[in-house]
């Protein structure tokens, strides 16, 4: 029952060339750092994410990026990595984006074993009929574009079929955790955590403070620890700021 390791570069060992993964973290809250930052170091590449957004130039998932590690991703938002966009227009990136509540639930119905589900958002738009640049050519064009999705009426309303996601692999970050695997996130850093800790078949989660099993208190715990297989402290994450915006 003791999943602690001794380190982010042992925790991540396994995960290797064409492995997916769920990140967990919304921008830069959240985002399980260390254990991004060891899988750099790695060295894994050509691999497959999936995670509200990229990171921004040179942190969290952008490391991987920037190294020209990702091969796709699927996300909700990418406006903050420059990197991003380029790799994307230049062909070099294959990208999947995906409404993010519709994200949310695709996550949280893989790790519920419900392997699709029924839902309004996107409907008479391209992500149900299709025809979204999934990769470009590098001269402009599209060299692969989404497929349409199934679209059925409910009582007397359209809902497209969306298809659950699960991943080799989820990376975490929780302020609280213990040797079971038991994680209580932070405030509005639980943001996707709970969600990608479930839908990957193996999770990994860091951090802040590794408490003696019993002391968290299980009412509070977001995310059970059979859902977690391997557990880092990293009491020492540095947290950053994408934007700051202060009074003048």
């Amino acid at each position: 029952m003791n999943k602690v390791v001794g380190s982010a570069a042992e925790a991540v060992a396994d995960i290797g060339d064409g492995a997916s993964i769920a990140v967990g973290g919304f921008g830069l809250c959240g985002i399980p750092s260390v254990l991004l930052s060891a899988l750099y170091e790695a060295g894994a590449s050509d691999l497959v994410t999936v995670s509200n957004n990229c990171g921004i130039d040179g942190v969290g998932l952008g490391l991987l990026l920037g190294a020209k590690r990702i091969r796709r991703t699927t996300g909700s938002y990418v406006g903050e990595n420059k990197e991003f966009e380029r790799q994307f227009l230049s062909g070099e990136l294959e990208v999947e984006l995906v409404p993010q509540g519709t994200l949310a639930e695709r996550l949280r119905a893989g790790g519920a074993g419900i392997a699709a589900f029924y839902t309004p958002a996107g409907v008479g738009t391209q992500v149900a009929e299709g025809g979204l640049p999934w990769r470009f050519d590098g001269s402009g064009a599209v060299a692969l574009a989404s497929p349409a999705k199934e679209v059925r009426d409910f009582d007397g309303r359209d809902y497209v079929l969306e298809r659950a996601i699960t991943t080799d692999f989820a990376l975490v970050h929780a302020r609280y955790g213990d040797a079971h695997g038991n994680l209580i996130y932070e405030k509005s850093a639980a943001n996707f955590n709970p969600l990608c800790a479930a839908a990957g078949r193996v999770t990994i989660a860091e951090v802040e403070e590794l408490v003696e099993v019993g002391e968290l208190d299980p009412m509070r715990v977001h995310t059970p620890g059979i859902f977690v297989q391997r557990v880092v402290t990293a009491p020492q994450t540095e947290k950053l700021i994408e934007k700051r915006t202060v009074a003048r």
